[in-house]
């Protein structure tokens, strides 16, 4: 038997899992590692030792990292971000996926007008599937990027690749953007939307009725930020946000660090402050600030059920952080103009460390990405913020990455990063114990 930070011991032994849930103080369940009083039920070993997953559940590999494409071109690694889109054919769709490389790893090849920056190693790819969920093509659809991590699905069917760097050594071109992906291949130039910001972004997350983003930050020395793009162009296609528009920064009175709200259901009203200089030209983006409200490790973003849905991965007080956590749920309501703690899991508990999210079509809830210490979850919480694992990486401690559900529900996409390999997922969807 293992033992993991968790306190949870692989095998059937007794183990704690310590998690805030919405509704509710605090509930604690003393049971086996296996059980899930929650979700789809207890986990059943791979025997390839692969993925673990619930009775029912399957999962097919698809587009590992060093697959050759074409021409001795290779998938890159450090699969990451990932969101779905139509195919070229009825019934066929397409994966757009990040690359969280920076300056070293399976380096992209592209025609010279989808690279920006020939130093960098990030990028993103496309990948076509059929019906089945097998490779009909793929593609590197931007490239000289870096350290692309998470991104978002724009309402009008594209994606936007995020930068999580300020620079590294070797660059020819600044970092730290935002860019756009049509999936399409026809449109895309390595443009950088420097209306957005350059900081080191996660994740964005945009309402499809007003097309403002909000978007994460993972910084430290001062923490990162949670900001929101409002465009100014409204018409919402491909470019769009070439156009400029306003970026703001969420500061909430009286809560100077998200890390402060320790139980679920406690709302702030927000407001929102003009960030003076996006292209950080002379200062970082979150230093242009004396009093803001920030947070350790803002990750994951994304938009469901009429809400942008975000992540706080951890907090520490070691770190410089106000309070502890393993890892929070928020979400915002731009009707209300509030923000709400939806989950938080606790030191010491099963999960810790959730990263990249995606928002569930099933009971109303979302599933994360882990990315903490020893063993790795998908951890899938009911829309009454019940958490349960859903998967664990049992082939390795590498995260999860890049969650996110196919057009009609049938399949769930997540990424192991290294070595990097995306995995489609099916089974009894509508079996969900909430």
């Amino acid at each position: 038997m293992s033992v993991s930070r968790r306190g949870v011991m692989k095998g059937g032994a007794a183990g704690a899992l310590s998690i805030a849930l919405a509704g509710s103080l605090e509930t604690v369940f003393q049971t086996a590692a296996s059980a899930e009083a929650f979700g789809y039920g207890p986990l059943v070993p791979d025997a390839k030792g692969v993925l673990d997953l619930p009775q029912g559940f399957s999962y097919t590999t698809l587009s590992a990292e060093g697959d050759v494409i074409a021409d001795g071109v290779k998938v890159p690694g450090k699969h990451d971000g990932t969101a779905t889109f139509p195919g070229s054919k009825a019934g066929n769709l397409r994966l757009v996926r990040n690359h969280e490389q920076t300056a070293s790893g399976v380096k992209p090849v592209a025609p010279a007008e989808l690279v920006y920056d020939p130093a960098a190693y990030g990028g993103t790819t496309t990948v076509e599937l059929d019906r089945n969920n097998k490779v009909v093509a793929q593609r590197i659809s931007i490239a000289g990027t870096a350290t692309n991590c998470a991104g978002g699905r724009t309402p009008w069917g594209t994606w936007l690749t995020c930068e999580e760097t300020e620079g590294f050594a070797g660059q020819t071109k600044s970092h730290g953007w935002v860019f756009e992906v049509d999936p399409t291949g026809q449109r895309t130039k390595p443009l950088p939307i420097t209306g957005m910001g350059r900081f080191a972004h996660e994740a964005v997350a945009i309402d499809p009725h007003t097309h403002t983003a909000y978007l994460t930050e993972d910084a430290s020395k001062p923490f990162g930020l949670f900001y929101r793009f409002r465009p100014r162009a409204h018409r919402g296609d491909y470019h769009s946000y070439l156009q400029g528009g306003r970026l703001e920064a969420l500061n909430v009175r009286d809560l100077p660090d998200l890390s402060l709200a320790q139980e679920p259901g406690e709302k702030f009203r927000c407001r929102w402050v003009k960030v003076p200089d996006p292209s950080a030209a002379a200062l970082s983006t979150r230093k242009q600030f004396d009093k803001i409200t920030r947070s350790q490790k803002l990750e994951g973003a994304w938009w469901g059920h009429g809400k942008a849905y975000f992540v706080a991965s951890y907090s520490r007080k070691e770190d410089g952080a106000a309070a502890d956590h393993a890892g929070q749920v928020w979400k915002y309501d731009p009707i209300t103009d509030t923000i709400e703690l939806e989950l938080v899991f606790k030191p010491g508990g099963r999960f810790d460390g959730p990263d990249n999210i995606t928002v569930s079509p099933y009971g109303g809830g979302v599933i994360l990405a882990e990315d903490g210490d020893g063993e790795q979850y998908l951890v899938g919480a009911t829309g009454k913020g019940e958490p349960f694992a859903f998967g664990r990486n049992a082939f390795n401690g590498s995260e999860f990455t890049g969650v996110t559900f196919s057009p009609d529900g049938r399949t769930l996409f997540a990424n192991r990063q290294d070595p990097g390999v995306t995995f489609a997922i099916s089974g009894p969807w509508d079996t969900l114990r909430a």
